[in-house]
Order: C-alpha cells, then sequence, then structure tokens
C-alpha cells in the first residue's frame, strides 16, 4: 500500500502550490454549503445546466459529436426517442449514472461490486458493448486520445488484464482507509484514485467516462457539494492536451521508484479551483438578479408590481388556479430572496416589490 504515497512525495514548491489550492477550494466548499442548505429553486436550473455540460464534454472526449443542445433535445424526449446512434447511447448511459449519483452518493459505496455496476449502467443502452457490460477487461488495451478530425493518439499503455482485479482491489482498499483516516486530504486522495483508475484502465471500453463520473462520485461523498452545479467535465475537454500531458507525466515513470503524480496533482485541484470561481460567478449573476422565479411566481411577481401593496388574500382571489398552501410558500421564499418585502403578521400582512 505504500507505493500509493510514495507517487505524493512531493517537492517543496509543488506542496506549497498543494496547500494554496487546497485552501481555496475547501474555503469556497464551506461557504457553498451554506448556500446549498438554503431551499433555493435556482440551483435546479445550475444542476440542469450542468448536467447537460458534463455529459456533452465527457462524451465528446471520447470522441462523440452531439452538441450540447442536441443533448438537451435527446434527453427531454428520451422517452420517445430510439437510441439508434452509440452517440445517442452514450449521452443516455452518462446521464443515468450521473442522475444516481446526484441523487445516492451517500449510499454507493466504493467497490468492486459498485464500480462494475455503475460501469455495467454506464454501457446499459450500447449494443455492442454487451459482451464486456460490468466486466473487468480480457484484452489489453491503451489509453487514446481522440481528436474532432476523428484521428487518434496513443498516450500510454495500461495494467495487462490478468493483474487488473489485484490493482483495483489494492487500489479501492487504500482509497476507502484513506478517506476513513483523513492523514491524506481527500481531494488528494481522490486525485490519485483517479490516475491509478486510468491507469489500470479495468474495463474494455468507457474508462474515460466512468473515471470522470466517479470523480463526481468521490467529491460529492467528501461533501463538496458544488460539483453538482458545475461541470468538471466542461473543464477537460477544454484543457484536453494538459490533461493528457499531466497524465503521461506520472505514466513515463510507470512501475519505477520515480513514479510521481505531481503534475496529475496540480492539474486535478486547480481544474477544481477554476470551477469554484466559475460557480460562484454564476451565483453572483443569480444574487444581482435577485433570485430565480419559476413561471408561477414570475405570475406573483408581476400581480404584486401592478396592484401593491396587497395582502394575501388578494393574490387567493386572482389565482384560483394555485392553493392558498403554495401562494404563501411562493411569497416566503421570495421574501427570503428579496424579490418583495413585507409589513405586518398573519392574515394583516401586506407584500410589496423590495
Amino acid at each position: 500500500m505504500d507505493s500509493f504515497q510514495d507517487k505524493l512525495s512531493f517537492d517543496f514548491k509543488t506542496n506549497q502550490q498543494i496547500i494554496n489550492l487546497i485552501s481555496y477550494i475547501d474555503s469556497f466548499k464551506g461557504k457553498w454549503n451554506i448556500v446549498e442548505q438554503k431551499e433555493n429553486n435556482y440551483l435546479k436550473e445550475l444542476r440542469k445546466i450542468a448536467t447537460i455540460e458534463s455529459i456533452g464534454s465527457s462524451t465528446r472526449i471520447e470522441g462523440a459529436q452531439l452538441t450540447n443542445n442536441e443533448i438537451k433535445e435527446l434527453l427531454e424526449n428520451m422517452k420517445i426517442t430510439k437510441l439508434t446512434t452509440r452517440d445517442q447511447q452514450e449521452v443516455a448511459g452518462y446521464y443515468d449514472v450521473l442522475e444516481i449519483i446526484f441523487e445516492s452518493h451517500t449510499d454507493i459505496k466504493i467497490s468492486k461490486n459498485y464500480v462494475q455496476q455503475l460501469h455495467q449502467r454506464l454501457l446499459k443502452y450500447s449494443v455492442k458493448d454487451d459482451r464486456h457490460r460490468g466486466n473487468y477487461k480480457n484484452l489489453s488495451n491503451k489509453v487514446v486520445a481522440n481528436y474532432p478530425d476523428g484521428t487518434q493518439k496513443i498516450i500510454f499503455n495500461t495494467t495487462e488484464p490478468h493483474l487488473v482485479e489485484s490493482e483495483m482491489n489494492q487500489l479501492i482498499d487504500w482509497t476507502n482507509q484513506q478517506l476513513e483516516i483523513k492523514e491524506i486530504h481527500p481531494l488528494v486522495v481522490i486525485a490519485m484514485f483517479i490516475y491509478e483508475f486510468l491507469s489500470i484502465h479495468p474495463f474494455q471500453d468507457g474508462n474515460g467516462r466512468l473515471s470522470r463520473l466517479l470523480t463526481n462520485l468521490l467529491l460529492l461523498k467528501s461533501d463538496y457539494l458544488f460539483i453538482q452545479y458545475v461541470s468538471f467535465e466542461n473543464i477537460i475537454e477544454q484543457k484536453k492536451k494538459t490533461y493528457y500531458e499531466a497524465l503521461m507525466d506520472g505514466q513515463k515513470d510507470r512501475y519505477s521508484d520515480s513514479e510521481r503524480i505531481n503534475a496529475w496533482v496540480l492539474f486535478f485541484l486547480d481544474s477544481i479551483f477554476k470551477l469554484t470561481q466559475r460557480l460562484e460567478q454564476k451565483y453572483e449573476v443569480f444574487k444581482t438578479k435577485g433570485g430565480y422565479l419559476n413561471d408561477r411566481q414570475k405570475r406573483i411577481k408581476e400581480f404584486i408590481e401592478k396592484n401593491q401593496p396587497i395582502k394575501l388574500n388578494d393574490l387567493v382571489q386572482a389565482m384560483s388556479d394555485i392553493t392558498i398552501y403554495t401562494l404563501k410558500k411562493d411569497l416566503q421564499y421570495m421574501k427570503a430572496e428579496q424579490i418583495i418585502a413585507s409589513i405586518g403578521k398573519n392574515r394583516g400582512t401586506i407584500y410589496s416589490i423590495s
């Protein structure tokens, strides 16, 4: 097990860079988790946007051609659309697993069985992958970069099939142990897991996509809840060349005492740092606008603007299609988001635009 920690023997400058990045990310995590606790409809919209970006970027990294708009349309009509192309099948599988991770990350264990189950679900719609879906590889494979013009470039060789099970067992055991005892910061542990997973490349196909899904899973399990609202996959797509170079920097010394993952850990942490900045900017725009409103809440706001000051009973009479309970809840939300102001208590409360 010490072989993993040997790869984390960083020089002083790298250590300082890692400390600074982790400090910023953890500070943002603390602030964001407070935002997460509030009832906030805008987060639902952010997550929808991030989900489309994540699916699009992760599948395009592997050579798919669908745009984000095409993916959005496909997901909206998936129940009536036949998944005839491989690109469509990959999008549907990625969406399924991403939703499982978002909804059930606290219940998913990092184990051989769960990793294989997620792989099986990822390739659920891919007819071509029937034979090896959910099973470790039995043929040698390589990490290959796919480029928009259709060309491919071999990045590095991976673990031979007969060694996959033992290397994956060691990696999973080490990761679970470190996340429990917390001797190494969880972000560094997650970076190590992803590097090793890609180096082993345990499945015949789908390893790149699964590695990014596992990144989301491990970050959520370590309480980095903001990852749901901004796309890690999009960062990788935009920095694909640097992404592969960082992996290759450690891989060139694979299975030797010289193997170090300095470049990969810095790339990984810097990507998350950039995500926090991106999310903070998006959220600032939201706060400037004064909160997200759904169509029903926009109706309420328009009514108040035209008739202010108003009482709850005025809304009940004007919007008989909406229950009083829903109206009360919407008014509470809009007041909390400082869209409206109120004076008085109970039935005598008067509402106006803030």
